[in-house]
């Protein structure tokens, strides 16, 4: 009996600190997605690419000093009662009591399986934007009608009257376990894409992997509601049919796709490590990867060290 109320009683106070957590980052106007506010006050952000998005890892992500987590289901199993295993376990109470709001230290998103246009675009949007992360990765987008089906798959229809009714969106009402996740009473009105809401929470970002998008860049980057592009150039070395992105004509169309992202103030993405992260920001990419899978390795962490020396955050 005495167990069982020391429980609740543990369980009142969490829940009351969850509650103060909340009020008070209404009240202070801090975001719950990282990512848009370093990208609101021009600060890069640091992150890492995982394909074994397990309970252990989730805990050691959790408190490595990074901005985010890229949660690969594209190329790892899509699973995502295993994402939701994963959500929970980078869910750090105490921290959460400690700030004083619930704003997670790592944004997790995810990279669906589904390339760009496909029918099952919109389904496994909603199934992993339902779980609670915090936006999409979106592959294989070759073209401006591919990248605003991705942006339609990450809302929810607008309520009449709206300023930003359009692009429509396409996502179902169901969001039960994405309400609880994020742990805020007006999910509703903060699950929409930034920065066409400019209060939106959720970012769609396009993954461009071939010549095609490449091309279409432009176009692309000029989409409503796109809130970043990533440049994958190992991809973008195969589509393109150089056995290295180290090639000089994979480095041209990666410094094609960052121009157009800097002309229409897209904040871009690419992959780095140690010897590359700070001559990354310095070319003007305002989100990075630092390494992969298993969680923080000693490479990554160097990388992760030298892009916060560069970026004035140590």
């Amino acid at each position: 009996m005495k167990s069982s109320l020391r429980t609740l009683f543990h369980s009142f106070l969490l829940i009351s600190a969850l509650g103060a957590a909340s009020l008070a980052m209404a009240q202070s106007g801090v975001r719950v997605n990282k990512l848009i506010e370093l990208f609101e006050n021009d600060e890069p952000a640091f992150g890492l690419l995982s394909f074994n998005y397990s309970l252990d890892t989730a805990r050691s992500l959790a408190n490595s000093g990074l901005d985010f987590i890229m949660i690969d289901m594209e190329h790892a199993p899509f699973d995502v009662e295993r994402l939701r295993l994963f959500l929970l376990g980078m869910t750090n109470k105490r921290e959460i009591i400690e700030k004083g709001n619930l704003q997670p230290d790592v944004v997790p998103f995810v990279r669906i399986p589904a390339a760009g246009g496909s029918a099952e675009l919109v389904a496994q949007a909603k199934q992993v934007l339902d779980v609670g992360v915090y936006g999409i990765m979106f592959p294989a987008i070759h073209n401006r009608e591919q990248a605003e089906l991705a942006v339609r798959a990450t809302r929810y229809p607008q309520v009449n009257g709206s300023p930003d009714m359009e692009p429509a969106g396409l996502r179902g009402r169901n969001p039960s376990n994405a309400v609880w996740y994020w742990g805020i009473p007006d999910y509703m009105t903060k699950a929409d894409v930034w920065p066409l809401d400019p209060q939106g929470e959720l970012l769609a970002i396009m993954f461009i992997e071939s010549p095609e998008g490449v091309a279409n860049i432009e176009e692309i980057a000029s989409v409503p509601g796109l809130g970043g592009i990533f440049i994958g150039p190992s991809d973008l070395s195969t589509s393109m049919g150089y056995p290295s992105p180290a090639a000089p004509e994979v480095e041209q169309a990666i410094q094609t796709v960052l121009g157009a992202c800097l002309e229409h103030d897209v904040p871009c993405a690419i992959t780095t490590g140690a010897g590359s992260v700070q001559q990354r920001l310095d070319q003007g990419f305002r989100f990075v990867t630092v390494g992969a899978d298993g969680g923080l390795s000693s490479g990554a962490a160097n990388a992760l060290r030298l892009g916060l020396e560069a970026a004035g955050r140590d």
